[in-house]
């Protein structure tokens, strides 16, 4: 009787799914006063007997779904007949080989919609092998050796600063504690703040109302946006100070508004207030920016990383001292194993990371990354927060859970970024009902 084909990846099917959430301003920013936050959403399927498939995607907003869209559909030839075995079985591998294809690379390299849609299939594939293990994907990297982790890691361009030793060695120093730290975490979950108060264009009203509410919650740090009105921003920095007390931290975002001058200028202004962060205070790619606000603006803390593009400049923004605390995010940048790259950086220099989240089903995924990072890297949890936005967590077989401000461990296999079948079906643009019915 002739062996059985080994299973292979027989499809890479990319979904426009897009929510309505301007009509409520659920998501604005002095930079994105309306945004339609979308998902370019991946589907890897399989002739596998097990019935496992890969789920994951791009976060965008609105329009910026049919560049991604079209750049995730880009890669399908590089991933449809793979061995699934083989993908699963060496996930750097897979990783290494999209993003260094010598073609598509140039539309980077490394950066950019290609890139993000590189991590969007790469992620679906840890996905997709994390379920094959049986185990959600924070637990799935948890047990991985250290060097099993390492061989995770495109260390190209960090050498600098991150050596494969070097990575070794923190990884190692993390096996120590590695299950007290585990059995804490599915006792007790993982620090969470909310940014759902801080919406720009929420009234003052809404702000504080929801902001009491947060504190009762359990949360012990909310976030507000920033940038668009210096003395709207005093008004509703002390409307949230007076309704939550003075133990409980406030961030503040401003969303890459602001020239280096403006920034420290604005910061000063609101620092009555005490806001514990400035976040995304100038562009992500000025380094020396950030560098020169820190300074000025001591002792509120820098914070950025959405929207770095790769591991790249944070290693460059770490190496000049240009932030308080680093801000991974699940859907940026080229997928898991870049993020593995970044988590190693950040515990080389000390760093603390606090994931940027929100949006589709961010906060879904990356609460898997801060968990490892707790577990296995950085071995610390002091001082760390995921960000929590409470919205669209319906929409996902596997949403987050929380409790007393803080995110439960996941529990099932996967990275938690599947969406249900009915969401897919009336979101999808522009022929879904939800959109149909729009025009």
């Amino acid at each position: 009787m002739p062996a059985a084909r080994p299973a292979s990846i027989t499809g890479l099917e990319v979904l426009d799914i897009r929510f309505p959430t301007s009509e409520e301003l659920d998501g604005s920013d002095a930079m994105n006063p309306e945004p339609d936050y979308s998902a370019a959403y991946v589907i890897l399927r399989t002739d596998a007997s097990d019935g496992c498939e890969g789920h994951a995607f791009a976060f965008t907003t609105g329009r910026g779904n049919d560049v991604q869209a079209a750049a995730i559909a880009a890669l399908a030839p590089y991933v449809v007949g793979r061995r699934v075995d083989e993908i699963c079985s060496d996930l750097g591998a897979f990783a290494r080989g999209l993003v260094h294809d010598p073609q598509l690379r140039w539309l980077g390299p490394e950066k950019g919609a290609i890139h993000m849609a590189t991590g969007a299939v790469v992620n679906a594939a840890w996905d997709l092998a994390a379920k094959r293990a049986g185990k959600p994907v924070w637990r799935f990297l948890s047990d991985m050796s250290p060097a099993e982790l390492v061989a995770q890691v495109d260390f190209r361009w960090l050498t600098d600063a991150l050596t494969p030793q070097d990575a070794l060695e923190l990884l190692h120093r993390g096996e120590s504690g590695r299950d007290e730290r585990i059995a804490r975490l599915l006792e007790s979950g993982y620090p969470a703040y909310t940014t759902t108060p801080g919406w720009l264009g929420y009234p003052d009203d809404k702000l504080t109302r929801l902001a009491r509410e947060a504190v009762a919650d359990g949360f012990t740090q909310i976030k507000l946006k920033v940038g668009a009105s210096l003395e709207d921003d005093i008004r509703r920095l002390d409307a949230a100070r007076a309704a939550v007390g003075p133990d409980i931290r406030i961030a503040v975002d401003a969303n890459q508004r602001w020239d280096v001058g403006p920034a420290i200028a604005w910061m000063r202004a609101l620092a009555p207030a005490r806001p514990y962060w400035i976040e995304e205070p100038t562009s992500p790619d000025d380094i020396l920016g950030h560098a020169a606000v820190r300074a000025a603006v001591h002792p509120i803390k820098v914070a950025t990383g959405e929207h770095i593009a790769n591991r790249v400049v944070f290693k460059q923004l770490l190496q000049a001292g240009a932030v308080d605390i680093v801000q991974i995010d699940a859907a940026r940048v080229g997928g898991v194993n870049e993020n593995i790259a970044i988590l190693l950086l950040a515990a080389k220099f000390g760093i603390p990371v606090c994931p940027h989240a929100g949006g589709v089903g961010l906060c879904e995924m990356v609460q898997h990354l801060s968990m490892f990072d707790y577990v296995a890297v950085s071995g610390a949890i002091e001082d760390r927060v995921i960000e929590y936005v409470d919205h669209l967590h319906e929409h996902f077989v596997d949403p987050v859970r929380i409790r007393d401000g803080r995110y439960l461990a996941p529990a099932a296999p996967g990275l938690s970024a599947q969406m249900l079948p009915a969401t897919l079906k009336e979101f999808a643009y522009p022929d879904g009902p939800v959109w149909s019915a729009r025009v």
